[in-house]
């Protein structure tokens, strides 16, 4: 492609070819006596000079523009790149905990939940050899109430169901019996399967039979 030529370059040539062409004309007046000046001749070459001179001084300037911007350009570049770096790192962090989060967030419970299964286990030590049932009993009734407890203080709550109008939202229901009255009829009779909520947030529904 084709370079643009600069202001100062036309400018130049234009005089250069003034010059070329009052040269022309000296010769071809030689013989009439019509001879360019001394003067004229110093004036055109000093316009020269200065055209020449301008013009480098404008291609100097614009070598200093662009060294300028390709060093802004490479400070752009660095500074683009550590943060990139320094985004990457955070992501493979957060990741990280994130995992190491998930892979312990049941800790605590779990903690909680140790005492009943010490309970289970010396209950299971003393079956084999309990003569009083009673005391069996309760027992085991010490040791359910107690690991409903620790669930209650997490947040879990039993749904309720038996003699509750069947709710949707609450119950499911996985059969139906003949109502024996009118008021009777869409009420939970039974209750299969116990629901829960967790923080008020259903995570199991109640398996129940209503009358119908």
């Amino acid at each position: 492609m084709e370079k643009k030529k600069g202001p100062f370059k036309r400018m130049t040539e234009t005089i250069r070819k003034n010059i070329n062409k009052m040269s022309a004309e000296k010769q071809s007046s030689e013989d009439s006596g019509n001879v360019i000046s001394g003067e004229t001749q110093n004036e055109l070459n000093e316009q020269v000079e200065n055209s020449d001179s301008n013009d480098l001084g404008a291609e100097q300037t614009g070598e200093q523009v662009i060294i300028g911007l390709e060093q802004e350009l490479d400070a752009a570049k660095d500074k683009y790149l550590r943060i990139f770096a320094e985004f990457e790192n955070y992501k493979k962090r957060t990741y990280r905990e994130k995992m190491e989060f998930a892979k312990y967030a049941g800790e605590d419970l779990i903690l909680s939940l140790l005492p009943v299964v010490d309970d289970f286990d010396r209950a299971l030590k003393s079956i084999t050899s309990a003569s009083d049932l009673d005391a069996l009993k309760t027992g085991v009734t010490l040791i359910h109430t107690k690991l409903k407890s620790v669930l209650e203080a997490r947040g879990l709550k039993e749904i309720n169901a038996v003699g509750e109008k069947f709710n949707t939202d609450l119950h499911e229901a996985i059969t139906t019996i003949p109502a024996t009255s009118e008021e009777a009829k869409g009420v939970v009779i039974d209750q299969v399967e116990s629901g829960y909520s967790l923080n008020d947030k259903i995570i199991r529904y109640a398996k129940v039979v209503v009358a119908n």
